[in-house]
C-alpha cells in the first residue's frame, strides 16, 4: 500500500514531529495516534467479520435453494403410477 519507509525518512518524520509538537506534547500525540489506530483496526476487524458472516449465510441459503430445486425436479421426473 505505502512504499517502505527507511531509517532516514523515519528520522526526518520524528524530527518534524518533535519540532511541531515539542517534547512535552509528543508523548500525548503518540498515545492519541496509537488509540486511533487501535480503534480503526478493531472497527475494520468487526466489519470484516460481519461481512464474512453475511456471506456464509447467503451461501447456506443458496445451498438450500439448490437442494429444494433439485429435490423438486427429482419428484417431477419420477414416474407416476
Amino acid at each position: 500500500m505505502f512504499p517502505s519507509i527507511g531509517a532516514p525518512e523515519l528520522i526526518l518524520v520524528l524530527a518534524l514531529a518533535l519540532i511541531i509538537f515539542g517534547p512535552g506534547k509528543l508523548p500525548e500525540v503518540g498515545r492519541s495516534l496509537g488509540k486511533t489506530i487501535r480503534e480503526f483496526r478493531k472497527s475494520t476487524r468487526e466489519i470484516t467479520e460481519d461481512v464474512a458472516s453475511e456471506i456464509r449465510d447467503v451461501k447456506e441459503e443458496v445451498q438450500e435453494v439448490k437442494k429444494s430445486i433439485t429435490d423438486g425436479t427429482k419428484e417431477n421426473d419420477a414416474p407416476k403410477t
